[in-house]
């Protein structure tokens, strides 16, 4: 686990740089209080992890996995304004705490800080933009025609959730300058850890203990949203099995790349193991 918190500590101090370095001090409080609330940072810890599963060093992906933070973030202010939540990772949410205008400059303020770190590669860009594209048509189809089958709400899941895991690892690929392959299937390693991190959340949220998970459930039902339960014919146990068979997939996936740390490999098996035995 060390190795893990001092790629975490590489992250974290980089993102507070960023936006430390943001101006006016009006828009880098307001980023500040969305941005650096809290948060596992697994998006950019797999950024990391597959930069060095394939060759390079934490240090060649800390920015982009920065920046893959950041479009998150600004995916989860706009995602509170839709929802009216009032709070996220233990604080007020972005438009609570300053209003909706203030939230959608601070939605925007954070991807532009994000793509000025993509903007070193490319490549970079194209595969995240390539992923807000998947997330944008994810949001709509939530909002004006709802899943009512399993193959459409996997399709949302992917789009919604998997796309940005996708560029998470495609981003540490490219970092390594990978080959155009392992970049694809790296991003389907990850694309696939996020389809089954969405189910087991779907199935958390529909029949965990409150206590145990530490926060209210049943919030999919009250907002009316496409949860797996909700949308499918699935138990929550087939469900389950669902999102076991998505991290089968993505280490499946892990074992058709040309491994150089099988350490940063290891972590990689260890996401798609957790995702689908998290109690919370």
């Amino acid at each position: 686990m060390e190795l893990l918190e001092r790629r975490r500590a590489l992250i974290e101090e980089r993102l507070v740089d960023v936006i430390d370095g943001v101006e006016p001090e009006p828009l880098r409080e307001e980023l500040r209080h969305v941005a650096l609330s809290g948060g596992k940072r697994v998006r950019p810890t797999v950024t990391v992890l597959a930069c060095e599963t394939v060759g390079g060093e934490a240090e060649d992906a800390v920015d982009f996995g920065v920046g893959i933070e950041l479009v998150h973030t600004a995916s989860l202010v706009v995602d509170d304004i839709i929802d009216r939540s009032e709070l996220r990772r233990g604080t007020t949410s972005a438009w609570a705490e300053y209003g909706h205008g203030p939230a959608l400059v601070t939605s925007d303020g954070l991807l532009g800080e994000a793509f000025a770190l993509f903007s070193a590669d490319p490549r970079a860009t194209q595969a995240v933009a390539e992923a807000m594209v998947e997330l944008g048509v994810g949001e709509a189809t939530e909002l004006t025609a709802q899943p009512t089958s399993e193959t459409e709400y996997m399709t949302l899941a992917r789009r919604k959730t998997g796309s940005l895991f996708r560029a998470a690892a495609e981003l540490g690929a490219i970092a390594a300058d990978a080959d155009p392959l392992t970049v694809e299937t790296l991003g389907e390693y990850a694309e696939r850890v996020g389809v089954a991190f969405q189910i087991r959340d779907d199935v958390l949220d529909a029949v965990a203990d409150p206590a145990a998970l530490g926060k209210p459930t049943g919030h999919d039902a009250a907002m009316d949203r496409p949860s797996v339960v909700q949308v499918t014919d699935l138990s929550p146990d087939e469900a389950n099995g669902r999102a076991r068979a998505e991290a089968d997939c993505a280490i499946d996936a892990l074992e058709r790349v040309d491994v150089t740390d099988e350490t940063a490999r290891s972590y990689l098996v260890e996401l798609a193991e957790f995702v689908v035995e998290r109690e919370r």
